[in-house]
């Protein structure tokens, strides 16, 4: 089963939004945080980044073990995420382009018969790279309108 065509697009393009969402933002505003301790623009763009080294690590498991138990992400639980939550916008946004670039090619070098590959989510149960890869997207998404609601509050 190849990857569908609609999650090769979605990945493609979908951070094409970032230049019209952050268009005449400062960098303060990025550092915003809401009075409800959500996290500010910056903190949802550095954990996409974040994430992005994670999912590579989880595509790397699935097609070399034998359904991997993957437990859900928590940024608080990982020892990475003071290195990226850290960062200068700027610095989260190259890194987020150049980490995208990297799981493009690793998604182009997959053969077909990878993505019926399973791995375990310790919430979601088995899911295959396509589930994964969907997961992923979805999960983006939902940061990047986390974003949006940030420096426009």
């Amino acid at each position: 089963m190849p990857l569908p065509s609609t999650c090769t697009v979605r990945l493609q393009a979908q951070l094409d939004c970032l230049p019209i969402l952050l268009a005449d933002i400062r960098d303060d505003a990025l550092d915003h945080k809401p009075a409800s301790s959500k996290w500010s623009a910056r903190e949802n763009l550095a954990h996409l980044g974040r994430y992005h080294e994670v999912l590579l690590e989880r595509i790397q498991r699935i097609v070399s073990e034998d359904r991997p138990l993957l437990p859900r992400y928590r940024a608080e639980e990982d020892p990475e995420w003071p290195r990226w939550n850290t960062l200068p916008a700027r610095e989260v946004l190259s890194r987020l382009r150049a980490l995208r670039s990297q799981l493009l090619q690793r998604v182009a070098q997959l053969p077909d018969s990878d993505w019926s590959r399973i791995g375990l989510h310790s919430r979601y149960g088995a899911m295959t790279l396509v589930q994964w890869l969907e997961f992923f997207l979805l999960h983006e998404a939902h940061h990047l309108l986390a974003v949006h609601q940030r420096v426009r509050e």
